[in-house]
């Protein structure tokens, strides 16, 4: 009888990078756009200035964002191929003392010491410093970082979030602008922050209510300063 086939294992923890990049994109961008309108809007502006206002927020947001992130992950970039190359020079020079480095990380994890110079010879035969790279600086294929797919990723997120309360401030009757927008916007909260923490594998109320009296409070204190400072803008 032919064994049965294991399932294909999937852990939350492999979602976990673009999970948390994707919702923090699309939840800055939702709520930055929303406050924005709704402060500009409570100070009794035109249709075309809160407009005006909310497209500027949007592509500025998702500029800063791209430009942000290509910044960050270009530098984790950089300090990746430093510490690949630096890890290069040291298997060329000295190739016994890395095995012995790499076999010495096994042991630590619990392997006998023999079976750890097996694995680790095995291993550097195949690939040298991918398996260093893995074992001694966490660095995978996988994991590395992409500074041009973070940036379009991070954009595209923001501007996805911050295009609803956009869309609502263009067509909600003049003078109920704020109360649409904030409306629409704790909605989307509310579903940003079940989605997330559906997929991530928490607890999805408690996810839903965090996002969204974050969201309430950050819409709430810039309509305030909108109607204190009611002036046109």
């Amino acid at each position: 009888m032919a064994a049965s086939k294991k399932p294909v294992e999937h852990h939350t923890v492999e979602r976990l990078g673009w999970l948390r990049a994707a919702v923090l994109g699309a939840n800055d961008g939702l709520l930055s756009t929303s406050s924005l309108i709704i402060g500009v809007a409570s100070a009794h502006s035109s249709r075309e200035s809160v407009l005006i206002a909310g497209l500027s927020g949007l592509v500025a947001g998702a500029m800063s964002m791209a430009a942000g992130e290509y910044v960050s992950v270009s530098s984790q970039a950089d300090a990746e191929s430093a510490d690949l190359a630096r890890e290069s020079r040291e298997l060329r020079t000295d190739p016994r003392g890395e095995a012995d480095e790499l076999a010495g990380i096994y042991v630590k994890r619990g392997i006998e010491e023999s079976l750890a110079r097996q694995v680790a010879a095995q291993l550097m035969a195949h690939d040298a410093l991918e398996a260093h790279a893995r074992e001694e600086l966490g660095i995978s294929n996988e994991m590395a970082a992409r500074p041009v797919q973070a940036a379009i990723a991070s954009a595209a997120s923001f501007a996805i979030g911050a295009l609803p309360p956009v869309l609502v401030a263009g067509i909600a009757p003049a003078g109920y602008q704020p109360h649409w927008v904030g409306a629409v916007s704790v909605i989307c909260l509310a579903a940003l922050g079940a989605m997330g923490a559906k997929t991530g594998g928490a607890d999805v109320l408690k996810g839903t209510i965090r996002v969204t009296f974050w969201g309430v409070t950050a819409m709430a204190v810039t309509a305030g300063i909108g109607t204190v400072f009611g002036t046109h803008v």
